[in-house]
């Protein structure tokens, strides 16, 4: 349980001290399920809403090409699309202030070697029977988007490579052809305009073994990494982006952005071929996220971007920690600990309204939403807001939060969190109950943070909002109303009133500027903002 304060930190810094460039990478993209669930009316809503909350100026989804978009299309031999569903999905998109970072896939039923293979919507994860059809679908899909949009707009989009073609429900191919996938569709985007911006290779995840390093999975491979006494002290690798980057450096191939899926956890099979769900270090996302940067700074393309498409705890949206305070501190902490590493590092995902398992048949069910399907805000989406909020200048940066500063207005924000030190995991997946989770919340001690800050004038006074297990928490208010399976109106907005009331407190600035003690209880975020 949560144990009055027995430790404590530190932030002091200056107002007027140098700062560094900050980089906003948690909000450069955020991920949704399917093209076509962004054609409903609360998927829209929604992303509006994260968009105005929390600044995201891209969002990536699945299903581009899949059967319900109905873009496949041919005219005597010759690929001749449709884009009348795409087109009022990326209208909606780009009227709601946010441009897509597209995703091309997956495999149109006309051109799959295998049909259904993944997600209860049954995309066709595979490659296509005719390549040059491919080359013509993809060329005449951003020649559309050039004619609709204009070459100034797309430009400033990316387009990614497929969706984690080293697995094989994703993709019923080899390696081989996934780098002929690539050659294709980068050759088709930059036909367009040689300035569009490709990349890939998209895959999942970071592993120690060598399951992925022949031309289909090896799962034979995952009993090292079952068996191995502690996982952080093997070598973790990204998928494919070794072999991809220097495949593309011999041959010539354009790569703007590199991109994996850094989730801490590892879906390993045991030596019965049964499924062993591993949960790396806390510290595991900034590891991997250096060990890439090395990777792209030591090959031919040391300017390419990197961003990290996919990431969440866990790569489940059966995983009832994400509907819990400690995703969203986990959250904090990762992205604090990436700083200067990626470009972007993209949440998967803002909505709940996500179908690859079907639809959540409960308010809270697990999904990667920062929103739940009724648009009830979770703990991530306060996460997100607050680092959202953080100023364009790093003025301090510790194991208890950063303090920074807007360029333009000189104003301070902070964000401070207490990630438990007796949770040494990245906060562990809770499948089929609750039990897990509500453990988890359990641990840890309160923290103490000592925020001093000099150069701030007498009486300037901030904004204390504080997310923690007692505020901010829509799981425990669905939990106070008897945990409806339907609520009602009335019990939806009460749920979403309690969700967004964080405790708000105000400090404010003496003599000597600003000297608070701000007490977090285990899993608790603060955010501080001036106020004046």
């Amino acid at each position: 349980m949560t144990m009055s304060s027995t430790n404590a930190a530190t932030l002091n810094g200056a107002a007027d001290a140098p700062g560094t460039a900050l980089l906003h990478h948690w909000n450069l993209v955020v991920g949704a399920g399917r093209a076509n669930e962004g054609l409903r009316a609360d998927w829209q809503r929604q992303l509006r809403e994260v968009v105005d909350t929390q600044g995201f100026r891209y969002v990536r989804f699945h299903g581009l090409y899949h059967d319900d978009m109905f873009v496949y299309r041919e005219e005597a031999g010759r690929v001749e699309p449709s884009f009348a569903y795409v087109d009022s999905l990326f209208d909606a998109l780009l009227e709601a202030g946010i441009r897509p970072f597209v995703e091309f896939g997956f495999m149109p039923r006309e051109l799959a070697t295998a049909t259904e293979t993944a997600f209860w919507w049954g995309a066709h994860g595979c490659p296509p029977t005719d390549f040059d059809k491919w080359e013509q679908l993809v060329a005449g899909t951003v020649a559309h988007w050039r004619d609709r949009y204009g070459l100034d707009e797309i430009r400033e989009w990316y387009f990614e490579v497929w969706n984690e073609p080293n697995l094989r429900p994703f993709f019923r191919g080899t390696k081989s052809q996934y780098l002929e996938l690539y050659r294709r569709t980068a050759r088709a985007v930059k036909g367009v305009d040689p300035s569009l911006r490709v990349g890939g290779p998209a895959t999942s995840n970071f592993v120690p073994d060598s399951r992925f390093d022949g031309e289909t999975e090896d799962t034979a491979a995952h009993a090292d990494t079952v068996g191995a006494p502690d996982l952080d002290a093997l070598a973790w690798e990204p998928v494919w982006v070794a072999e991809f980057l220097e495949t593309a450096g011999r041959e010539g191939l354009p790569v703007d952005f590199v991109s994996t899926h850094p989730y801490p956890t590892d879906w390993a099979l045991d030596e019965h071929g049964q499924g062993a769900r591993l949960t790396r270090g806390v510290d595991a996302t900034a590891t991997d996220l250096r060990v890439l940067r090395d990777l792209v700074d030591a090959s031919a393309f040391p300017e390419a971007e990197i961003h990290l498409t996919e990431w969440s705890s866990s790569s489940s949206s059966r995983d009832h920690t994400h509907d819990y305070p400690q995703a969203a501190t986990f959250v904090v902490k990762a992205n604090l600990d990436s700083i200067g590493l990626v470009d972007s590092l993209s949440y998967w995902t803002f909505t709940d309204i996500f179908e690859e398992a079907g639809g959540g048949q409960l308010p809270f069910h697990g999904g990667f939403g920062m929103l739940n399907q009724q648009g009830i805000p979770k703990p991530t989406y306060h996460a997100y807001r607050f680092l959202s909020t953080l100023g364009d200048e790093l003025l301090v940066h510790t194991d208890a939060g950063v303090l920074t500063r807007d360029s333009a207005t000189g104003a301070l924000v902070a964000v401070v969190y207490n990630y438990p030190a007796e949770v040494a995991r990245s906060v562990p997946a809770s499948f089929d109950t609750r039990d897990l989770a509500d453990a988890i919340q359990a641990t840890g001690d309160s923290r103490d943070v000592q925020l001093d800050v000099a150069g701030v004038a007498a009486g300037t006074r901030f904004r204390v909002e504080t997310l923690s297990p007692s505020s901010g928490n829509a799981i425990a208010a669905w939990d106070a109303l008897g945990a409806p399976l339907n609520p009602t109106r009335e019990q939806t907005a009460a749920i979403a009133a309690t969700a967004r009331a964080l405790d708000v407190t105000e400090l404010v600035a003496g003599e000597h500027g600003l000297a608070a003690t701000i007490t977090l209880p285990a899993w608790g975020v603060a955010l501080v903002t001036q106020a004046d």
